[in-house]
């Protein structure tokens, strides 16, 4: 593990401290049932931001053949939400831009194939690039044809060179994921054509702050983007975000239009006007955060021990990398919560890292019957509630930990 003395954007050693989460497990490293007696590793886990180019960033980098593994555990087809929008967004696409089989569609970090399917679907030729292979051969396993491999400009210019730039790159959630913050970007500009364009969409930091969504810090997740900050960062490498929309997913999130051309809508001339007007282009509108997480981790401790000693049984939704956050700051353990559930069949019978939580499949809820359930995942609160009518007619009550605890 490395701990960066600069900006991962603009190289800046202006880095100030607004969030110490203590040192922690790999937010994704579940745990099998023959290591639960070996120790974990764990890493510090701190939030910095810069001075000079506002960017909101960790300090720690892990290496990323640690994080992105044979095992990674995260599918994205996993959520039906995300499939939906997911689909929305492609459909659009193809309408807007008139793609055909004469175009290529490349996504960054394309997981299970969740995404690009979509276009395969319609005949569009599609390229995924991923470095976690589980995911990857399922992608492969419905006709998405994707590399196995890390995202570099090495990468990039050797596709290029082959002829394989692309009209449109998808790069969901992937951003704040690469070390090499100028790198991927850098890449990006290599890959994409003249005229094609790029859609990106990464968590807003507004969102996260003000929403006190602190669990969405992990260690894959390197940086936490504004809009000044992305502006200023792909301005550098020759591209210009011209549209951005806000969008509700993942607890508030920016889709991201980029184009080697400047033709920057009034979308993007708002966003950063809105940004200022408020002082995030200042290290003052961060400096309370760490104090209202504290707040958080208060009131659900107090929540849960509250419902414990009144003899309720508490079980957890969602083995997802922000309720390995939660459970482990907050200190979450069995003697609050009895087990966590997950749709991903690939999380079932592993344990939550940290904690070691036991974790099933959701159909354990009915056979249970926890008085309460507690969502971790609570991105995806409304489809876990819809999912879960059952569990509410029997009696049982839902707990959303983001923006405040709150009994649903």
């Amino acid at each position: 593990m490395e701990s960066i003395k600069s900006c991962r954007s603009c190289a800046s050693s202006k880095l100030t401290q607004i969030l110490d989460l203590g040192v922690t497990p790999l937010a994704d490293a579940l745990v099998k049932p023959e290591n639960l007696d070996k120790p974990e590793g764990t890493y510090p886990l701190s939030v910095v931001y810069c001075e000079q180019c506002t960017l909101i960033q960790i300090r720690e980098t892990v290496p990323p053949d640690v994080l992105f593994c044979q095992d990674y555990p995260y599918y994205s087809s996993f959520s039906e939400a995300l499939l939906k929008h997911s689909a929305a967004n492609v459909a659009e696409i193809i309408a807007r831009r008139k793609l055909g089989p004469q175009h290529l569609v490349v996504e960054i970090a394309s997981n299970d194939g969740y995404l690009l399917k979509n276009y395969h679907a319609a005949g569009i030729p599609v390229l995924g690039i991923d470095p976690a292979s589980g995911p990857a051969q399922r992608a492969m396993d419905i006709g998405v044809d994707t590399l196995v491999d890390f995202f570099t400009p090495a990468l990039a210019q050797s596709l290029a060179d082959e002829g394989k730039q692309a009209d449109v790159i998808h790069a969901n959630n992937v951003l704040a994921h690469v070390a090499d913050t100028n790198g991927i970007v850098s890449a990006l500009a290599t890959l994409v054509k003249d005229d094609g364009e790029i859609v990106i969409e990464v968590p807003y930091v507004k969102d996260l702050i003000e929403h006190v969504e602190f669990d969405t810090i992990y260690h894959e997740h390197l940086c936490y983007f504004s809009g000044i900050a992305l502006d200023k960062l792909f301005r550098r490498h020759g591209l210009y975000l011209n549209d951005v929309r806000r969008l509700s997913i993942h607890g508030g999130s920016l889709r991201l239009f980029l184009g080697k051309q400047e033709a920057v809508q009034d979308s993007v001339k708002e966003l950063l006007a809105q940004e200022r007007a408020v002082g995030m282009d200042t290290s003052t509108y961060y400096e309370d955060f760490a104090q209202r997480v504290d707040q958080l981790k208060h009131d659900l401790l107090a929540l849960l021990q509250k419902l414990k000693s009144e003899g309720k049984s508490i079980a957890a939704y969602g083995a997802a990398a922000k309720g390995a956050t939660m459970i482990n700051y907050v200190g979450v353990g069995a003697e609050l919560v009895d087990f966590v559930v997950d749709r991903n069949s690939y999380k079932q019978g592993l344990h939550m890292p940290g904690q070691l939580l036991p974790i099933f499949a959701p159909e354990k809820l009915l056979e249970s019957m926890p008085d309460y359930l507690l969502i971790l995942a609570w991105n995806f609160a409304d489809e876990i509630r819809a999912q879960q009518s059952q569990y509410a007619e029997r009696g049982g009550k839902f707990i959303v930990p983001v923006p405040k605890p709150a009994i649903l």
